[in-house]
This record gives C-alpha cells, sequence and structure tokens, in this order.
C-alpha cells in the first residue's frame, strides 16, 4: 500500500490494532490482500469503529485535526469563514457517519446531493474524520467548501452550490 510507503509507522500500528494484518509483511500477500482491503474492512475485523481506526491512523500519521495549520493555501481546505456562509442557506445536512458504519463510501451520496443544491444553497456535511479526498472532489465538481471543527476529530463541511454547477455537475 503507497499509505505504508509514505508513513512507513501505519503499517506497525494497524498490526498492532489488527493483529491478522501482520499477513501484509507477506509480499505476495502484499501486492493482491493490501490493494483491494479498505479501511471499513480493517475496522469490521478489528471490531471497532472506522471513524476511531482512521483517528488512529491519522495520529500515527500527524495528520490530526489540530495538527493542520488551518493555512488555506495548503491541502486545498478552507476553514476560514467565507462570506458565502449563512446558516440560513443551509438547506440539507448529511451525517457521513452511518454511511462509513455501514461500510460504504459516501461520495456518491454527496455527490446526488450537492447535484440537488440550487444555486446560492448549501448542504452541511458532517464527518466523524476530515474528508479530505471528498472535499477535493466536491471542489473539482465547482463547489466552494468551508470546514468547521466539532469535537475530537469530526468536522462539518458547508458545500455551497455556485452558478451552474446543480446543472453541469
Amino acid at each position: 500500500m503507497e499509505i505504508f510507503e509514505d508513513y512507513p509507522g501505519l503499517e506497525e500500528r494497524l498490526i498492532e490494532i489488527v493483529p491478522v494484518f501482520k499477513k501484509l509483511k507477506n509480499p505476495v500477500l502484499r501486492k493482491t490482500v493490501a490493494r483491494i482491503a479498505t479501511v471499513q474492512q480493517a475496522a469490521t475485523i478489528a471490531n471497532i469503529p472506522v471513524n476511531e481506526l482512521v483517528t488512529m491512523l491519522r495520529t500515527e500519521a500527524n495528520q490530526e485535526l489540530d495538527n493542520l495549520d488551518h493555512n488555506p493555501d495548503n491541502y486545498n481546505l478552507n476553514f476560514e469563514k467565507p462570506d458565502w456562509y449563512d446558516a440560513d442557506k443551509v438547506i440539507d445536512n448529511l451525517d457521513l457517519g452511518p454511511i462509513l458504519e455501514a461500510g460504504e463510501h459516501p461520495i456518491h451520496q454527496v455527490v446526488a446531493d450537492l447535484k440537488n443544491l440550487k444555486e446560492g444553497q448549501i448542504l452541511d456535511v458532517l464527518s466523524p474524520f476530515l474528508p479530505a479526498p471528498l472535499v477535493d472532489k466536491a471542489t473539482s465538481l465547482g463547489y466552494q467548501h468551508y470546514i468547521v471543527p466539532c469535537s475530537g476529530e469530526a468536522v462539518n463541511v458547508y458545500f455551497l452550490s455556485a452558478t451552474g454547477v446543480s446543472e453541469s455537475a
């Protein structure tokens, strides 16, 4: 797994949490199982919630929410309240926790909800951890975002529909 190359300590931490993943040290299994194993599967095997496993792995990789410098130029993430944010414009809320716990990837639901926004409307997405890939995807589709840390690693990500996005996304 590429992530183990970027963060060598993650492999040992994952093995501590989920001992069955010790098999990942076998080069053959590493090339097969490691490529298809998901965080949800690892969490299921470890009998812990997905968000707890993600938080543990992020802690090991020093990517906890508190360690991000919240500089809008880094990570393409916006932690600064934008002029467009208005709580009265939030028309829908989506909690990713139940979706993740069901072993599903939330990107399809988020994109579907984003496409239902009309110009100027905001979708509030609650995530048990910072969903950077999801934010990147939405941004690539033309949506603006604003991230507000909640308790622990949880965040609210507010997405704004822009002119023409809902018709062309």
